[in-house]
């Protein structure tokens, strides 16, 4: 292949994945299966592939509207796979607009989370109200809800990211959307360029662990096929690179910006499979992002999503140069404090003992900030 990367069908679900250069088997971000992709692979087994994603993307909308209580949503495979048994109270992923909202907030502990059920409510207003996205299509996540799958656990936040990319097809515009806490750990595998890998902490991480960058990056961002497109807005601490794109933003408060080659010394593809995938995040990577009531007088939120939606609200259409230098402005006028009295103290307790937070931008592929516009 002469070091070229192409792409190749899953040989259990029939998803269309990429192939590093040299790779003899690969496997699927979506149903985990393994799939040879060497020279000689079996036509065959590539056409039962074809076949399969045939069927796949026609089964939720034959499930769907074939009522009764016995509703299943997506393929079933032979090994039960959770992605193709999807709980019932998941919407069917077959509108063009859809997002996934997840806020955590570990309630009774010492790390608790005031302002993440707010975050979410605000985005499913944002993307409902004012972008069009139908409320059917929109799959919540938090403690508050009484459906037992939609509780933001680990194995809950994976399904429901494989709910996200389910039958996704040219055209489609998703939306992912986490607040909660992120950490970083240890690289294990060399593919970082700071050594570290970015996680996001679900509710039971202390138990079960945390969801690290590499699996974002997998089932998020590998499978997205050309013409569609994710935008993942992620407020947490070291968030700046948690879906391992290969392209970070940086600029300064002049408003040059340059593009950093974020793609792995290892070699290993972290790009899409066609489709555009970015991520405006909360922080950089050795950051962390406040949980705070400055912005919304008595109510919590997170300062990162309140300054997202406030500068699309200000500003419907503007380009992703705009809403980030709004975004980065917003947060800066409250760190920076306006003199003194109670205001001042209370921002002085959010942001001071040397926080900082300054909003990040990162790509599947590099463009020009100020003149692409952001629409979801």
């Amino acid at each position: 292949m002469g070091g070229r990367t192409r792409t190749v069908r899953c040989s259990r679900c029939g998803v269309q994945l990429v192939v590093p250069p040299s790779a003899r088997t690969i496997r699927c971000a979506i149903c985990h299966g393994i799939t040879n992709v060497g020279s000689r692979q079996d036509p065959v087994r590539q056409a039962v592939g074809f076949v399969k994603s045939m069927v796949n993307s026609l089964n939720p909308l034959l499930s769907y509207g074939s009522g009764g209580s016995s509703m299943s949503y997506g393929f079933n495979s032979s090994n039960n796979n959770s992605l193709w048994n999807l709980p019932p109270g998941y919407p069917p992923a077959q509108g063009k607009k859809r997002a996934l909202l997840i806020g955590v907030s570990y309630r009774m502990r010492r790390y608790e989370l005031k302002g993440t059920v707010n975050d979410v409510n605000c985005m499913r207003y944002l993307l409902c109200e004012r972008l069009g996205f139908p409320s059917e299509c929109v799959l919540v996540l938090t403690e508050a809800q009484v459906d037992p799958y939609r509780i933001p656990t680990k194995e809950n936040i994976r399904m429901a990211m494989r709910w996200l990319m389910m039958g996704c097809q040219a055209g489609d515009s998703l939306v992912f959307h986490f607040s909660g806490h992120g950490i970083q750990k240890p690289d294990t595998n060399g593919d970082e360029v700071d050594g570290y890998d970015e996680a996001l902490c679900p509710l039971d991480f202390e138990t079960s662990g945390v969801i690290v960058d590499d699996e974002v990056n997998e089932t998020l961002v590998r499978p997205l096929p050309r013409g569609a497109k994710l935008h993942a807005v992620v407020d947490a601490c070291h968030s700046g690179t948690i879906l391992d794109l290969p392209y970070l933003c940086r600029f300064n408060r002049g408003g040059f910006y340059q593009w950093e080659d974020h793609r792995p010394p290892s070699g290993v593809y972290k790009g899409t499979s066609g489709g555009l995938a970015v991520l405006i995040s909360g922080c950089d990577d050795h950051q962390t992002s406040a949980d705070t009531n400055a912005f919304a007088g008595s109510t919590s939120t997170g300062a990162m999503t309140y300054s997202f939606i406030q500068a699309l609200e200000f500003e419907p259409g503007t380009t992703y140069g705009r809403l980030l230098t709004s975004m980065r402005s917003a947060i800066r006028d409250a760190n920076t404090g306006i003199g003194s009295g109670p205001i001042a103290s209370l921002l002085s307790k959010v942001f001071g003992l040397g926080l900082t937070q300054e909003p990040q931008l990162s790509s599947s592929e590099m463009f020009d900030i100020y003149r692409k516009p952001f629409l979801l």
